[in-house]
């Protein structure tokens, strides 16, 4: 139980630094420009799945509810 305890608590710091890289590109995209290299596809990236829930109406909504209980 141990083992999958651990493996857990490493799951969850790489989430952890994969939602911070993705903060890092939507900020620099913003300032820079989808130019940078890695970074614009972030926010290219972004705003689809935006655009794609909102297309969506209410079954977009419940998705976005259930992405960021997920999240939490």
């Amino acid at each position: 139980m141990n083992a999958l305890n651990s493996l857990r608590d490493i799951i969850g710091s790489l989430t952890g630094i994969v939602v911070a890289l993705v903060g890092l590109g939507v900020a620099a995209g913003v300032v820079f420009g989808s130019g940078v290299p890695f970074v614009g596809g972030v926010l290219d990236n972004l705003l689809a799945l935006v655009d794609t829930l909102g297309a969506n109406g209410l079954i977009g909504l419940i998705v976005l509810a259930v992405l960021l209980d997920l999240y939490n």
